[in-house]
């Protein structure tokens, strides 16, 4: 048996930096209002035709690689996690595995949207503990700004979301206090409509039938948030999920050194830091800077804080995450 753990982090965001102020300009909002809701200051936008949601995954995999000390050649297997994938298929899993040149490696595609990296995590974790594989390359990417409604129709959501990738490498680590410790899963399926984007389907309405209807009022293919609903039950989840990850390592909130929680609301992060009663150092956030990027947001975020030097050896990270699905997770490591 082996633990996992992560010896290359790297990330990636466009230089298209999009203000609440610029925002103001197209659509019915303001600064003050978006800070207050969600604490953005501003977010990146992909330029079309220099990035998209693989570009952005191979740029921050390359730089995780680097970091990693390790060769593209000696990565055995590929997951990506996305909801934003470049093609309806194939995945962009297969996509990475050519960009980069890797061997023909196997590419898993995860889509557990803001919970995605976690659940892509806790697959490399298995894969790594059970000896199947020795090196694991996890991104995690998104292109919302061209899926959103960029109106006064689509503000409540559109303001929040924005556009990055972050990258992991896992290997084997044999000391098995160290790592990866544990991951922990779960979805509630009942509340899917409640965040969600329904069409284009293949099994409900697909794009001819979007096209062929031309209806001005349609909003079956832009995203919906029942955004207080979420909230609640995310603050709820997120509390959930932590402390599942912690029993199970016989440990308590007083020993985690960094919680770097997915980064969908930071009222959501200043909830949970105020419940448990961490300190401004032992929790890391920067939603401010790049909006909610899901699955790219916590590789994004424990990248930066690693960069940052708020992350050393023998802390205890945990991450967590909640997201449509509905999906929640976490993982209890040892760094």
């Amino acid at each position: 048996m082996y633990h996992s753990k992560i010896v290359g982090l790297g990330f990636y965001v466009p230089d298209n930096v999009v203000t609440n102020d610029d925002l103001s300009k197209v659509m019915d909002t303001n600064d003050e209002w978006i800070q207050e809701r969600t604490g953005i200051k501003e977010r990146r936008h992909i330029i079309r035709g220099v990035d998209n949601t693989t570009k952005m995954g191979v740029k921050a995999a390359k730089i995780a690689i680097e970091r990693a000390g390790i060769k593209n050649d000696e990565i055995d297997f590929v997951i990506f996690a996305t909801l934003s994938p470049d093609y309806y298929f194939p995945g962009s899993g297969v996509l990475v595995q050519r960009d980069l040149g890797l061997k023909t490696v196997g590419a898993l595609d995860v889509r557990n949207q803001c919970s995605g990296f976690l659940y892509a995590l806790s697959v490399a974790d298995q894969y790594i503990k059970t000896g199947m594989y020795k090196n694991i390359l996890v991104i995690g990417s998104e292109v919302h700004s061209t899926g959103l409604d960029m109106t006064d129709r689509g503000r409540g959501v559109s303001v929040i979301f924005g556009d990055g990738a972050g990258a992991a490498v896992l290997t084997r680590e044999q000391d098995l206090s160290k790592g990866i410790l544990s991951t922990h899963l779960h979805s509630e399926g009942l509340h899917a409509e409640e965040l969600i984007v329904k069409s284009p389907s293949m099994g409900d309405r697909w794009i001819t039938d979007i096209i062929a209807d031309n209806n001005p009022n349609d909003e079956s293919f832009l995203p919906y948030m029942n955004g207080q609903f979420v909230f609640k039950n995310a603050v709820v989840r997120f509390s959930e999920v932590i402390m599942e990850g912690l029993t199970a390592n016989n440990l308590q909130v007083s020993d985690i050194n960094m919680l770097v929680p997915h980064q969908a609301n930071l009222r959501i992060s200043q909830f949970i830091q105020q419940k448990f009663k961490l300190t401004d150092d032992q929790v890391f956030n920067n939603i401010q800077k790049y909006g909610n990027t899901t699955a790219a947001s916590i590789p994004i975020a424990l990248t930066e804080a690693w960069e940052q030097g708020k992350i050393k050896s023998g802390d205890l990270v945990v991450l967590a995450a909640f997201g449509s699905g509905f999906t929640w997770a976490s993982a209890i490591i040892k760094w």
